[in-house]
């Protein structure tokens, strides 16, 4: 189905009256197995559509929490390769959840542009997102991405002008991911009014659905976005739940840990709408 999962999700997410969770976590971390029940969890615990993130060596636009999950990942083996047999397991076991991989361009460059699209789409990955890989230089990855029905999940930002937007519009599929603040992930969130200007003007703009994310740890921010965007991404405060596990002496117990923080994430995406409505 490839990049019709994502088109489809936020469909039903709309027809229901909320916005679409979309949760994030890195591949590998703190092991492989342990990593693949944590998506699993992840998924039960009513994550709509998962990023599954490539541990990369310089992860300049995360935080400290995700580049800490990155070197937990990178020192328990994980390849990008690694990262789609992770993909892989979860799509045979889960046909509906979108899948996409968030990463940096070096691996998928090294990997080969043509080899990479091919073997994430045979992995059931529905999107990329290449976060240091701008509109103007990622024409060879999108053709090859295009060529496997792979969506090209492109990032907007608060300092995103009309002009830029259409640059990032052109050529973008799947939802636009709007970042919160202008800064790394996990780095606080935006003012509400100036977000909400800013998810309208790319919804206007790419005629795609539009995803919050970057800096987005409680239930209560999540509903926040929930109401003025397409969908929430959360990344670090599901991440960290990995962290504390590990510091504990107990990876494993990250999979309760997640499942927890995900269904209060979840619950409150999907209240948030109903709840401005009550008078």
């Amino acid at each position: 189905m490839t990049a019709d999962r994502i088109s489809a999700t936020f469909a039903s997410c709309s027809a229901q009256g909320r916005a679409a969770f979309v949760g994030y976590l890195m591949a590998g971390d703190p092991d492989i197995e342990t990593s693949f029940n944590n998506i699993k969890a992840l998924a039960e615990a009513g994550a709509d559509i998962i990023e599954l993130g490539a541990p990369f060596t310089d992860p300049m636009a995360d935080g400290a929490a995700i580049q800490k999950a990155a070197l937990r990942s990178l020192a328990a083996g994980t390849t990008l390769a690694a990262t789609l047999d992770i993909a892989r397991r979860f799509r045979l076991e889960n046909k509906t959840i979108p899948l996409i991989v968030m990463g940096y361009a070096n691996p998928i460059h090294r990997m080969g542009y043509a080899v990479f699209a091919k073997a994430a789409a045979e992995a059931g990955v529905d999107g990329v997102i290449t976060v240091d890989l701008p509109p103007e230089e990622d024409a060879p990855l999108r053709q090859e991405l295009a060529a496997h029905g792979l969506a090209v999940i492109r990032l907007a930002t608060p300092t995103t002008t009309e002009k830029r937007m259409k640059t990032v519009a052109d050529g973008s599929s799947g939802f636009v991911y709007y970042v919160s603040v202008a800064g790394v992930t996990g780095a606080g969130v935006g003012a509400e009014a100036d977000i909400s200007a800013g998810v309208e003007r790319a919804k206007r703009i790419s005629g795609l659905p539009v995803a919050v994310g970057f800096g987005v740890r409680t239930p209560e921010q999540a509903a926040a976005f929930a109401r003025i965007s397409d969908g929430v991404v959360v990344g670090s405060a599901l991440v960290e739940q990995v962290r504390e596990a590990v510091e504990q002496g107990d990876p494993g117990s990250s999979v309760k840990r997640i499942s927890v923080v995900a269904k209060s994430l979840s619950n409150a995406i999907a209240l948030a709408r109903l709840e401005r409505s009550v008078p």
